[in-house]
């Protein structure tokens, strides 16, 4: 498969027969190169609520008849807006032709913000871990460090994780690389960074606090075969 990193927190992996891309925040996130016309997914994964990871989702999903799987709450909300959702709860998987999605916790804040200045209550925030083609990839979402990240490691070995590191509203570079420790991923790519001024990181920091583990720091646009 190929996967991609395409700024902030957007990843996207090919299979051999699907595109399947994780919150796809393009409108408004200065570090992408995606253009919403041009994004065709088979499927969105969504990780939580917050206008920075739903971003662009209703369009593409709309133009591209993608199926968009997110927790339960979200995946209500966005049906109302007229896409194709299934959704899920933290700790449920389920197989769909492109491969296995498995929701797990993360610690964090999940809601919608409107134009007409609403909150929308969007369910509990997680993370995801996706299987297909053989590889596992773990993307955090948006969370703080938590013990139980050795449980997520240990049950489900994990090919490429993709962990915030901006601070502020995530993990920062420190509590970041302890969380490598605790997912013993083969691989670690850092997410949530640089988008905004309170989440402006060195990624360099963190992989020199990350020992006895790869990190791959990846330019938006930039892909690898796993």
């Amino acid at each position: 498969m190929q996967i991609s990193y395409h700024g902030h927190s957007i990843v996207k992996i090919k299979t051999s027969d699907y595109t399947i891309i994780i919150d796809p925040f393009i409108t408004g996130n200065k570090l992408t190169d995606l253009i919403v016309e041009q994004e065709k997914p088979d499927a969105i994964l969504l990780t939580h609520g917050h206008n920075d990871h739903v971003g662009d989702t209703v369009a593409i999903a709309k133009a591209s008849d993608a199926l968009v799987i997110a927790p339960n709450e979200l995946a209500v909300y966005l049906g109302w807006q007229g896409v194709k959702t299934h959704g899920m709860n933290i700790g449920g998987a389920c197989t769909f032709d492109f491969g296995t999605v498995k929701f797990t916790q993360a610690f964090h804040s999940s809601s919608y913000t409107t134009e007409e200045n609403e909150i929308i209550y969007t369910g509990m925030p997680a993370g995801i871990l996706l299987t297909a083609e053989g590889k596992t990839i773990y993307h955090a979402g948006d969370t703080a460090l938590f013990g139980d990240m050795e449980m997520i490691g240990k049950r489900h070995p994990i090919d490429v994780a993709f962990l915030p590191i901006g601070d502020n509203f995530t993990m920062g570079p420190e509590d970041a690389a302890c969380a490598v420790d605790l997912l013993n991923p083969q691989l670690t790519i850092p997410v949530h960074f640089d988008t905004f001024p309170p989440i402006e990181q060195d990624p360099e920091v963190f992989k020199g606090l990350v020992s006895n583990h790869e990190v791959k720091i990846m330019q938006a646009g930039e892909s690898f075969e796993c």
